[in-house]
C-alpha cells in the first residue's frame, strides 16, 4: 500500500489536483491515525470526492462512472459471494459479470486487499472500474438495505411500525441518531454540495422515497430510497436544523449550518406534511459559489447601468420583482455591497437571512412573537438607517411604511412577486396604496429571471430561417445564428451549464408618471416604457440568444414570447 500511496501522490501532483505541501501535512496525519492518504485527503477538504475518483480513473487508465451509470445497476450482482456487510466495508459495488471477469466499481481502486478478497470469493479475476464514493455508498443503499444483510426480514418495518411507533418521539430520536441514518442524510448533502445543486427535495411516496437534485433551476432524480426510512430520515433533518420532531402536523422552517469539504454551507430547511409523511427541501446557500457581482449575475451593461443610477439616488423606492427562485435577492444583495460603506447605516429586514453581509446590519423576522415585516421596519426608522432593504412587501401595511420611509430621506429596496416591471404598478394599486403615493417614490423596477446558460463545450450553432427572422422582430435578410443545446459530460448531459439573469428596467418617465396617476394597467404602462426605449425581458433574452449565452427553447420557457 505504500507504494501505491506513493503513486497516488504523483498522480495528484501530476493533475495539479494538490499541492507538496498539502500532500506532506496529509501523510503526515495518516501515519499518526493508521487511516488511508486518500481518507485523510477528504476529511480535511484537501481534495473532492470528484477530483480523486479522477485521480484514479487516469492512474488506472479508465473512466469514472457516473451517477446515471450507477443508477442503472438493478439488482446485485453474485449476492451469494459478495454479500452487502461486506462490500459496505470495501465501498465497492459489483457492476457486472462476464465469463470470469467481475467488474467491481471501489472507492478507492488502489486498494488491493477488497480486489484480491473479491477475487477469492467468487473465484474470478476483477477488473477494478471507478465511481465516486457518494455514488457507490447510494448504490449499496439501493441494492442491501441497511438490516437485511443481518438477516433481518425485509418486510418489517425499520422507521415505523404502526401508528404508535409513529408517536413515539423517543424511537424517533433513535432511529435519527443511528449510524446508517447519519450517514445517508450525510451522502445527500455532501454529494449535493459537491455537484453544486441549489436545492435538495426529499419526498416520501408509497412505494419509495424520492431524492432530487435541482440544478440550473431543473430538477433531477438521483436517487431512491425505502420508504421505511422516511420518518427517521425526515427525522435527522429536523434534529440538525433544531425543529420539533414530534410536530408532523404543520409545516416547519429552519437552518443548518455544516462544515463540507473544509469549508461552511448554510442549508435553508422547510418541512411540510403529505400523504405518505413529510416532504423535506433543503436550499442549500454556499457561499464560495456565489459572488455579488453584475457581471456574474449575467446582466446586459444598461440595465447595470440604470440599477445603479437608481440606487445612487438619496431617497425613494428601488424594486427588483419576479418569481421565487428567479435571484431576486441576489440582485439586492449585489446592490447593497455597493452601497455598503462607512459612511453609511445600511439594514435589512429579510425572512429568511440568506447570506450574511459584512457591516450591514441584517435582522430576520419573528411572525411567532409579532416581529413582522412591517413591525420591524416601524421600529428600525428610529434607527437613522441611511438605506433600507425589505425582503419582500407583502401587505398594504408594509408598503404604506416604506412609503413613509422614502418620502421621509430613505432609500428603500424591495422585492414584489410579479411577471413584469410594469405589473408591479398594478400590484401594489392592488394592495391598496396611492397613485400619488407610487409616483413620489418610486425610482425604478427591475424585472428578471435566471435563464440556462448553454454549455461551451457542446453547443451547436444553426442559421435563423427568414420566416423565424421576421417572427422574432429580426432582418429577414441578415444572416442570424441561434444556438442550442447537444449534451456532454461537462453539462451532466443536459447541454445547459450555469444560469444567468436576463432583465428590464422600468425608470418612471413623465409620460409613464402621467399613466400611473390616470389609473392605466400594467399593459399601457409597458407600451409607453418600451416607446421610450426599454427593453422587454424577452428582447434581452433574445440578444443572449443570438449571441450563443442561452438558447431560443430557453428564453421561451422562462420567459415566454413578447406580445
Amino acid at each position: 500500500m505504500l507504494a501505491e500511496a506513493m503513486d497516488l501522490e504523483a498522480a495528484l501532483l501530476d493533475r495539479g489536483v494538490c499541492d507538496a505541501r498539502a500532500l506532506e501535512r496529509s501523510r503526515m496525519v495518516s501515519e499518526e491515525t493508521g487511516q488511508s492518504l486518500a481518507q485523510v485527503l477528504l476529511q480535511l477538504g484537501l481534495v473532492s470526492e470528484t477530483d480523486l475518483s479522477r485521480t484514479y480513473a487516469t492512474m488506472l487508465g479508465t473512466e469514472v462512472l457516473d451517477t446515471a451509470r450507477m443508477g442503472a445497476i438493478t439488482e446485485p450482482v453474485m449476492p451469494d459471494q459478495l454479500g452487502g456487510r461486506f462490500l459496505r466495508q470495501a465501498r465497492a459495488v459489483p457492476l457486472s459479470c462476464e465469463g470470469r471477469t467481475l467488474h467491481l466499481v471501489m472507492a478507492d481502486p488502489l486498494d488491493s486487499f477488497t480486489a484480491g478478497a473479491a477475487s477469492l470469493a467468487t473465484g474470478c479475476q476483477v477488473v477494478r472500474e471507478v465511481a465516486r464514493s457518494a455514488d457507490i455508498e447510494a448504490t449499496l443503499n439501493r441494492l442491501y438495505p441497511e438490516g437485511e444483510e443481518d438477516g433481518e426480514s425485509a418486510g418489517e418495518p425499520l422507521a415505523d411500525e404502526g401508528e404508535a411507533a409513529e408517536d413515539d418521539t423517543d424511537r424517533l430520536k433513535d432511529l435519527a441518531s443511528e449510524a446508517p441514518i447519519i450517514r445517508l442524510v450525510n451522502q445527500i448533502i455532501f454529494r449535493a454540495v459537491e455537484t453544486r445543486a441549489s436545492d435538495i427535495h426529499i419526498e416520501p411516496f408509497e412505494d419509495r422515497l424520492l431524492v432530487r437534485y435541482r440544478y440550473d433551476g431543473v430538477l433531477h432524480e438521483v436517487d431512491s430510497q425505502s420508504p421505511r426510512l422516511t420518518a427517521a430520515l425526515i427525522s435527522r433533518i429536523k434534529i440538525m436544523a433544531r425543529l420539533d420532531i414530534a410536530e408532523r402536523r404543520l409545516p416547519q422552517d429552519g437552518r443548518i449550518k455544516l462544515a463540507v469539504r473544509g469549508h461552511e454551507v448554510d442549508f435553508r430547511v422547510s418541512t411540510v406534511p403529505s400523504l405518505h409523511g413529510e416532504i423535506a427541501v433543503l436550499r442549500v446557500l454556499d457561499r464560495t459559489t456565489v459572488s455579488f457581482d453584475y457581471n456574474r449575475l449575467g446582466l446586459a451593461p444598461e440595465i447595470i447601468s440604470s440599477f445603479r443610477e437608481a440606487l445612487e439616488t438619496p431617497n425613494g423606492i428601488v424594486l427588483v420583482t419576479g418569481p421565487t427562485g428567479s435571484g431576486k435577492t441576489t440582485t439586492l444583495y449585489t446592490g447593497l455591497a455597493g452601497l455598503n460603506s462607512s459612511e453609511r447605516n445600511v439594514m435589512t429586514v429579510e425572512d429568511p437571512i440568506e447570506y450574511q453581509l459584512a457591516g450591514i446590519n441584517q435582522l430576520q423576522i419573528r411572525p411567532s412573537i409579532g416581529l413582522t415585516f412591517a413591525s420591524f421596519l416601524r421600529a428600525i426608522l428610529r434607527q437613522d438607517p441611511d438605506v433600507i432593504m425589505v425582503g419582500e412587501i407583502r401587505d398594504i401595511e408594509t408598503a404604506q411604511i416604506a412609503v413613509q420611509a422614502a418620502l421621509t430621506g430613505h432609500l428603500v429596496l424591495s422585492t414584489l412577486h410579479t411577471n413584469s416591471a410594469a405589473a408591479a404598478v398594478t400590484r401594489l394599486r392592488d394592495m391598496g396604496l396611492e397613485d400619488y403615493l407610487l409616483t413620489a417614490v418610486l425610482r425604478g423596477i427591475l424585472a428578471q429571471r435566471l435563464v440556462r446558460r448553454l454549455c461551451q463545450e457542446c453547443r451547436r450553432p444553426e442559421e435563423v430561417s427568414p420566416e423565424l427572422a421576421a417572427r422574432l422582430g429580426l432582418d429577414p435578410q441578415a444572416r442570424h445564428t441561434l444556438w442550442h443545446p447537444v449534451g456532454c459530460a461537462h453539462c451532466r448531459q443536459t447541454g445547459y451549464k450555469g444560469r444567468g439573469a436576463v432583465a428590464e428596467f422600468l425608470q418612471p418617465s413623465r409620460e409613464v408618471t402621467r399613466l400611473i396617476l390616470s389609473g392605466a394597467d400594467h399593459s399601457e404602462i409597458e407600451r409607453a416604457a418600451v416607446a421610450e426605449g426599454m427593453k422587454t425581458m424577452f428582447h434581452a433574452g433574445l440578444q443572449a440568444a443570438l449571441k450563443g449565452e442561452t438558447s431560443l427553447e430557453e428564453i421561451s420557457r422562462i420567459v415566454g414570447h413578447d406580445e
